[in-house]
């Protein structure tokens, strides 16, 4: 920790800001979610740190209230991309055979169709809330996971070692979780830094187009779209969340740069 470069020191600052943020909303929030305080976009005060949204309500608790929402499911989604996308593209390289050739070419028939249109033709048919989706977030990009697992895993099942593990009579499950998974960590938790910023663009992209998060409930995105109109008049309530979305994007992606070149390094080290 002591020779953690500056820029991920400035990473770790920005995600610790954001995730305590997310974490105790319910606390530090001045306001309630929903709770209209004033007049439409007041400017800058001491009751209002950030002003006012299109409809009175104070901007600072909904930009605090849609941290939460944004993270939280972000942070779902991305927890079963990963689980769901690791485990079969992990088991689809150490089976191979018709079990890798079905899971491979189901994934290849999802990826596609873009990921943004599947999820509006889905959640155009089905009840928008968050366990939905968190459930069609994380399963879209299980499929960019098992890519990845399953390249990884590909080239560490022919390693010494997982032969060894075969001719004593290892089983597929001690084989994935023991052998293969312990060594395929390093470009994971990388990816998975790079997934949840995804995860973070993909909710706020379908909040801002009406068919993410939905209203009295805060997100970031969805915050963009009520106050959009306000840029006409030089009002920036749109612009505090872009700007939110985009260092925390940035903070993540080098917490994850510095997490990589890490466990590279220990592993490398370890090697020789």
């Amino acid at each position: 920790m002591r020779r953690i470069p500056f820029s991920a020191l400035i990473g770790l600052f920005f995600v610790a800001v954001y995730f305590l943020g997310a974490i105790f909303a319910q606390v530090i929030a001045p306001y309630g979610m929903a709770e209209v305080v004033g007049d439409v976009w007041e400017p800058v005060s001491a009751d209002h740190w950030l002003g006012t949204d299109s409809i009175g309500r104070d901007l600072l608790s909904r930009m605090i209230y849609g941290g939460q929402t944004t993270i939280f499911i972000a942070t779902a989604a991305t927890a079963l991309s990963f689980v769901t996308g690791s485990i079969l593209g992990l088991t689809a390289a150490v089976i191979g055979g018709w079990v890798d050739q079905l899971l491979s070419r189901g994934v290849d028939l999802v990826m596609a169709i873009p990921a943004l249109i599947f999820a509006l033709t889905v959640l155009s048919v089905m009840p928008v809330t968050v366990p939905v989706l968190i459930v069609v977030m994380g399963l879209l990009d299980s499929t960019r996971v098992f890519r990845l697992s399953r390249a990884v895993a590909t080239d560490i099942a022919v390693m010494d070692y997982v032969e060894a593990a075969r001719l004593r009579g290892e089983g597929q499950r001690w084989i994935i979780f023991n052998e293969i998974l312990p060594n395929a960590l390093s470009p994971l938790i990388a990816e998975m830094g790079l997934r949840f910023i995804f995860m973070v663009l993909f909710i706020s992209t379908l909040s801002f187009l009406g068919l993410g998060v939905q209203p009295p409930m805060a997100d970031w995105g969805g915050i963009v779209k009520e106050n959009k109109d306000g840029i006409v008049y030089g009002i920036p309530a749109a612009l505090l969340p872009a700007f939110a979305i985009a260092t925390l994007a940035i903070s993540v992606n080098l917490v994850a740069d510095w997490i990589l070149t890490r466990t590279t390094s220990l592993k490398g080290g370890r090697d020789g």
